[in-house]
């Protein structure tokens, strides 16, 4: 049951994505290229799902479990750090570049876009590197400890 609860949600998400124009990069470029030609139909958008899920997190917080029983995981960082700074710069530079973020990346996939495909490709590749990093990052602070 958890599995199709989870397949369902992850299809209305990736629907809200394509209806919001989130998986059209030109769209997104549009939006981020603040000193040109701006399009400020995503922050709409950002603004509808910031209203959405602040009730939604609201109540998850007063929660020990979820509404299928599982136990509540929600983030406990509260401090910006350099790691921190440096993940959202990238992330902003990948954005920016490429018009695609993870989910409409993923949500374009369908649509067997060749650029989709690259950004998704690149997307696995620095998920990879920086999991590989972490790894020998954890080896190096266990071995000096």
């Amino acid at each position: 049951m958890h599995i199709v609860t989870a397949l369902l949600i992850g299809l209305v998400f990736g629907f809200g994505l394509i209806v919001g124009g989130m998986t059209d990069p030109s769209k997104v470029l549009g939006f981020l290229d603040l000193a040109g030609n701006w399009d400020p139909s995503l922050a709409f958008v950002m603004g509808g799902a910031i209203l959405v899920s602040a009730p939604a997190f609201w109540f998850a917080k007063r929660r020990e479990r979820s509404l299928l029983g599982e136990p509540m995981r929600l983030p406990t960082a509260t401090r910006i750090d350099r790691r921190l700074v440096l993940g959202s710069l990238a992330f902003g530079a990948g954005w920016g570049l490429a018009g695609y973020c993870p989910g409409p990346a993923l949500a374009s996939l369908a649509t067997g876009n060749p650029k989709a495909i690259v950004f998704t490709v690149a997307m696995l590749a620095g998920m990879a590197i920086f999991e590989l990093a972490e790894w020998f990052r954890a080896g190096r602070v266990t071995r000096t400890a």
